[in-house]
């Protein structure tokens, strides 16, 4: 299962190419609107990984949902000594720690989760990332986002039984693709109901424990 994983990620980035001009690359900040432990994080998985390679910067998790699970960020090929996970205790205090993380120079990535952000406090973020020279991923509850919003790439992500189905809301520089699915099934069956009940597991391995 290890040894399948940048193989796994590959095909991921490669899908997400062929629909969203340049993937998820090029645009500093991104929002994701999406139920927590669907297979968010796998759709990032490409980004993250290429953002980090040959380098010593950091991924930075802030107000994470769920406790991610080490051995299966170090199968996918995170160095643990360069993942930094940030639980502020208020909203606010997570917007701060976002800020100051990517303006710092020293974080390739940050995600953030945090269910709604004003223009104002968007466009703080954006000018950081600008400055830091990293990328934001804001993850949210939210169905959509309001287009005034001050980000490049905004998708909405819902579960398939085989994988996600994927609505691009904002791309900056294009028009919207139709909504597309991502078929996950072959990559990681234990995560998809085409699964037979030998192949199902009741653990989640990446990125931690399933929600109740």
């Amino acid at each position: 299962m290890q040894a399948q994983q940048p193989r796994a990620t590959g095909v991921v980035g490669d899908w997400l190419a062929a629909h969203i001009p340049g993937g998820l690359s090029g645009h500093p900040v991104i929002a994701i609107h999406s139920p927590a432990g669907i297979g968010e994080l796998r759709l990032l998985l490409p980004n993250l990984q290429a953002n980090g390679a040959d380098n010593s910067k950091l991924l930075v998790w802030i107000a994470p949902p769920h406790k991610p699970g080490a051995e299966a960020l170090q199968a996918n090929g995170f160095a643990l000594n360069r993942l930094l996970i940030i639980h502020p205790p208020e909203p606010q205090q997570a917007l701060w720690a976002a800020e100051q993380c990517l303006k710092s120079g020293a974080c390739h990535s940050v995600l953030l989760w945090h269910d709604k952000l004003s223009v104002a406090q968007l466009q703080r973020l954006q000018q950081a990332a600008r400055q830091g020279l990293a990328q934001l991923f804001f993850l949210c509850r939210a169905a959509t986002l309001s287009l005034s919003l001050p980000v490049s790439l905004s998708i909405g992500l819902q579960p398939q039984p085989q994988g996600l189905i994927v609505t691009v809301q904002k791309c900056r520089g294009s028009w919207p693709p139709p909504p597309f699915m991502l078929n996950m099934s072959k990559l990681w069956p234990q995560l998809s109901l085409t699964a037979t009940s030998s192949e199902r597991n009741s653990v989640v391995t990446f990125p931690g424990s399933r929600a109740s």
